[in-house]
């Protein structure tokens, strides 16, 4: 796939960023309500996004191929209950031809920074090549978890070894018969660790915290079911929507009642005491933290990896690394060949990746310094007709992003609806409208189990859900069904009537 030809200074009514599930589900939806004036920027060769990013060995989806998919677009031919990287990538790769998508896509085209112009209502877009656009509207697709973690580690850069991050798999490095280390043991790692434990000679796992895990259940699905799925009208619809009545249950124990989790925690120990016999082991891996606090993961063969006896598992900090070794805090130094990083993603804040100017040339990273926060997990305000798909407070821990992503498309195509009709002249949320929706967000999730008095072990867990300032600014606080009812249609009254440039972070009181 190739670029557009460059153009100077081209305009398109909507702009968008990137092409993963954010972005093509957009530009699907934009082109099914008759407005084809849109761009698609991608910063790499092709469309996908974390699922062209991600290919280490194990990677799937944990959530159910059925579900994990486009409403509009949905696939009969998923050849397993939790789809597998490839096929992922492959669904996006065909969604993307068939509504002719590929041609509206400016590969290889990295937007770096955005201005707004208030005199003339629109976006500047500027590329990593010095390439400039214009647009009237920008939707920003780049995605919530992409930008790898890196930890800080004494040492990590002298280790002669191969070492890289999950998320860029060095797929040219055989590791047969080598002693591999992973670190981390997050939603990555308990892919990697079952795929690649009997490739290796030793391996060495490095946990910080132990995850609850819950059996996942993965299975082939049967030609019985794909038949039925592709020839029976109405029984693929039914069946992602038990899936999704299925995932929906468990935000009762995250969001409303925390004590309800004992079940899936009894569970989760139920199937760690199964699988490792070793008391020490065992400990090692017992979560000491309320289920929900950090991500839970799903998997059937992590337990027996972790078991074998090629295998070990070290719960100390990692204090130096060493050209061909790890050194912990116990003092024992373990001889290592190749070194993975599962050690996850910098959260959502585009603002890090680029520099976004609003009313009055004001910084989106000033206005974030101390954590993100918008309207609706879509709108900041002082930066008109900007949405942020997948931004802050927008994630969720217990169903599918696909199912909110459309939710956000649904509320952005309303705020077109009200630009078009010249109901307002720009889409700029009130400062006061936004500071309301976000007291209310911090005081919803005082009863949840993110929040340690409202669990039921009361024992607090350090996670990514929460930004610098300790507020938790990357989850929805309720059930996905909520969100999708609040953004079924833009309310004209949360916007600025007439366009005033607002002051600027500086003036604001920021830092």
């Amino acid at each position: 796939m190739s670029s557009l030809p460059p153009q100077a200074n081209e305009h398109s009514r909507v702009a968008i960023l990137g092409a993963g599930f954010g972005g093509l589900g957009m530009a699907i939806r934009l082109l099914e309500t008759g407005r084809s004036d849109f761009t698609i920027f991608e910063k790499a060769a092709g469309v996908g996004g974390t699922w062209r990013e991600n290919t280490y060995p194990g990677c799937a989806c944990d959530i159910a191929s059925h579900l994990y998919s486009f409403s509009f677009e949905q696939d009969s031919g998923w050849s397993r209950t939790y789809a597998p990287q490839p096929e992922i990538l492959r669904y996006l790769e065909r969604v993307a031809a068939k509504h002719d998508l590929l041609e509206r896509i400016r590969f290889n085209t990295e937007i770096v920074r955005l201005d707004w112009d208030d005199a003339r209502r629109c976006w500047q877009l500027t590329a990593a090549d010095g390439r400039t656009f214009t647009a009237d509207v920008v939707v920003a697709g780049v995605g919530g978890l992409h930008v790898p973690r890196i930890p800080e580690i004494p040492g990590l850069t002298s280790f002669a070894g191969p070492a890289f991050h999950s998320a860029r798999w060095r797929h040219d490095v055989d590791l047969a018969d080598k002693r591999v280390a992973v670190i981390g043991t997050g939603a990555s790692a308990i892919q990697i660790i079952p795929a690649i434990a009997p490739q290796v000679a030793r391996l060495l796992v490095c946990q910080r915290t132990p995850p609850w895990v819950l059996p996942r259940h993965d299975r082939k699905v049967s030609r019985w079911a794909r038949w039925a799925f592709d020839h029976v009208p109405g029984v693929q619809r039914l069946w992602r929507t038990l899936l999704y009545v299925e995932s929906e249950t468990i935000a009762i124990g995250f969001t409303l009642w925390p004590w309800l989790l004992g079940h899936w925690q009894r569970e989760s120990l139920a199937l760690l005491a199964r699988h490792i016999k070793n008391p020490a082991l065992r400990a090692a891996l017992t979560p000491q933290y309320t289920m929900g606090c950090k991500r839970v993961l799903l998997s059937d063969d992590y337990y027996p990896a972790l078991a074998s006896d090629t295998v070990e598992v070290t719960t100390e900090k990692i204090t130096a690394i060493r050209p061909h070794s790890i050194v912990t805090a116990d003092g024992v130094e373990r001889p290592v060949d190749v070194l993975v990083l599962a050690t996850g993603f910098r959260t959502f804040n585009p603002a890090t990746e680029i520099d976004i100017r609003g009313h009055g040339s004001r910084r989106l990273a000033d206005d974030w310094a101390t954590g993100p926060e918008a309207y609706n997990g879509l709108m900041v305000a002082g930066y008109p007709n900007l949405f942020l798909l997948m931004g802050p407070n927008s994630g969720l821990g217990h169903n599918s992003i696909v199912f909110m992503l459309e939710a956000q498309v649904c509320y952005v195509l309303s705020c077109l609806e009200l630009l078009e009709k010249g109901t307002l002249p720009e889409i700029d949320v009130r400062p006061d409208v936004q500071q309301s929706f976000n007291e209310w967000v911090q005081r919803r999730f005082l009863r949840t189990v993110w929040v340690s008095n409202a669990s039921p072990w009361r024992r607090p867990c350090t996670t990514w859900y929460r930004d610098p300032a300790g507020r938790l600014s990357a989850l929805w606080p309720g059930f996905s069904a909520s969100y999708r009812w609040r953004l079924r249609r833009a309310d004209p009254r949360d916007f600025v009537d007439s366009p005033t440039p607002l002051p600027s972070a500086t003036q604001a009181g920021h830092s």
